[in-house]
């Protein structure tokens, strides 16, 4: 097993829980509402980007699974300790609520938003990869980008949001978490660059998907 592919996909994960809990926080750019899961969400697309272009789709299809493994443990197990009834000298249970709380649809839409949006990324990638014989890697990168955070963000906010916020309002909210999502991976693209470069040095490989089943059931625990 590659040390580095293990070591990248600890990071898929924690990004991913991390984004959970990080969104229970608004935050504001400007005049422009945001969760806090947005200084660490966009990292994992980044991850995804890495391990497509160097160990190639089924090495992603396996990564994007343990992340939804991962997350869907955590939540469960949140969700779980948030129900079990407080001990009566703990003040802080509504905090505790407001952070593990999540509710079932937000869950759904949640999960359902990742999968959608990752697979997509990691399938962009691997094909423009192909088409263009390896070249153009920053194009590959934000366009894979674009197609994920989009496809995310139009399944996500109608599920999550829908019924709680105006309808007018979604559009405007899902345009800026597309567009300000790629722009965090046009800022760090040269880091990601620099790693992609590295890593395909240190591990000696730069897969090409060719004739691969694109199926995003078919996993193999080889690494």
């Amino acid at each position: 097993m590659s040390v580095l592919f293990m070591l990248f996909s600890i990071l898929f994960c924690v990004c991913l829980i991390a984004a959970n809990l990080f969104a229970t926080k608004q935050i504001a750019l400007g005049n422009i509402s945001l969760t806090g899961g947005l200084l660490v969400f966009p990292i994992s697309y980044i991850v995804n980007d890495c391990v497509c272009e160097v160990w190639g789709y089924r090495k992603a299809r396996l990564l994007i699974w343990t992340g939804f493994a991962m997350n869907f443990f955590f939540v469960v197990m949140g969700a779980i300790c948030d129900y079990i009834p407080a001990a009566p000298y703990y003040t802080n249970a509504e905090g505790f609520h407001g952070v593990f709380g999540l509710a079932p649809r937000v869950a759904l839409a949640s999960f359902c938003a990742f999968l959608v949006g990752s697979f997509l990324n990691a399938y962009v990638m691997s094909r423009m990869k192909v088409s263009s014989k390896g070249k153009n890697f920053s194009s590959r990168a934000i366009w894979s980008t674009v197609v994920g955070e989009t496809a995310d963000s139009l399944i996500f906010f109608p599920l999550a949001l829908g019924g709680v916020i105006p309808l007018s309002a979604l559009p405007a909210l899902m345009f800026w978490q597309v567009v300000l999502k790629t722009a965090y991976e046009i800022v760090v693209l040269p880091i990601t660059i620099r790693v992609v470069k590295a890593l395909k040095e240190h591990e000696g490989v730069d897969v090409f998907d060719e004739g691969i089943d694109y199926n995003i059931f078919k996993l193999s625990l080889k690494v």
